[in-house]
């Protein structure tokens, strides 16, 4: 349901004949590189995230209800960074790529963010959203059965047939009462935000009682879950870790839009949610996952609320995440 954006041309620049117009050229190219190494996080060390409300202004910081109203593959994590594009090559992917993102992000109705890791590079992007807390809807049942496996990590016991059978219907079928019953075994809020706290998840708050469709969150917390569960720096095991992957690359047909708009393969693990806010009418769909894109492992978040409808919320978040990963992405 995306729509590819179009990036804009690129303006001239006329060549300089005196002196002093050498000069300013010199130092023109020099704010060029510089700008654009701080915009595609070339110079910036792992951990951090080009972030911006008003479209990707160059400036480096640190990363930092009920669900759904429907009823083993580990990533590979490169190690070795990709070669520097040029000066000149960079700067016209950078330019296309954040028109497209700014483009894709002013189509929403509401309020929408995205982050994204490349696995591949350690290249990292957070943009929108700044100080919004959105409401999760169905990915909070990743973030259920991160929490369940990490309790039972530190007890020393595995799920049970019957847990399991809970959290296949959980997060293959999103099944809600699936995740009311894992949701109250792991404690609630109280346990999520716990483990939430362990996992380095900062913005993210449990709902009360049994609403954990209303946990509130962050497209950057959300990438920093997809780290447990795709990356070996995880308090998960292994076992853990290859078990949701296996249960995320398998979730139904009908529910494997999202951040699979980014993928230039069927490789790819992803959890959506979607919940229509009784006090509005409208709507919230999220979506978050791995994908594979041109060889690069991107772990992706993309949240938006004030949908008019569930489909315009689909078609907004699939137009952002393939514009994010564009604008990530080197030329």
């Amino acid at each position: 349901m995306s729509k590819r954006s179009r990036g804009r041309r690129r303006r001239a620049k006329p060549r300089s004949r005196s002196r002093a117009g050498i000069l300013y050229a010199v130092v023109g190219v020099t704010a060029v590189a510089v700008l654009t190494a701080v915009l595609l996080n070339q110079s910036a060390p792992a951990g951090t995230a080009v972030s911006s409300s008003d479209g990707l202004s160059p400036s480096v910081q640190p990363s930092g209800g009920s669900g759904g109203t429907a009823s083993p593959k580990p990533s590979a994590t490169a190690t070795e960074p990709a070669r520097k594009p040029t000066a000149k090559a960079t700067k016209a992917a950078s330019v296309a790529g954040t028109d497209a993102l700014r483009d894709a992000v002013s189509r929403a109705a509401g309020a929408t963010s995205v982050a994204v890791t490349d696995l591949t590079t350690g290249r990292t992007l957070d943009y929108g959203g700044d100080g919004h807390g959105f409401a999760c809807a169905s990915i909070a049942k990743l973030d259920v059965l991160a929490t369940l496996l990490l309790e039972d990590q530190d007890k020393g016991t595995e799920l049970t047939a019957a847990e399991q059978a809970l959290a296949t219907k959980m997060i293959e079928h999103s099944d809600n009462a699936a995740a009311d019953s894992l949701y109250t075994t792991l404690g609630k809020a109280p346990g999520m935000d716990a483990a939430n706290k362990r996992f380095g998840m900062t913005s993210t708050h449990s709902g009360e009682g049994i609403l954990w469709g209303v946990t509130t969150t962050t497209a950057a917390d959300q990438v920093t879950l997809l780290r447990q569960v795709f990356t070996s720096s995880s308090l998960l095991s292994a076992a853990s870790r290859t078990y949701i992957q296996g249960l995320l690359s398998q979730v139904e047909s009908d529910q494997r839009w999202g951040v699979s708009a980014a993928a230039t393969s069927d490789d790819y693990e992803l959890k959506n949610g979607w919940l229509p806010r009784s006090t509005t009418g409208l709507w919230v769909v999220n979506s978050t996952g791995r994908v594979d894109r041109d060889g690069h492992q991107l772990l992706i978040s993309v949240l938006s609320d004030g949908n008019p409808t569930m489909d315009q919320g689909i078609d907004l978040i699939e137009s952002v995440a393939k514009a994010a990963a564009e604008a990530l992405l080197p030329g």
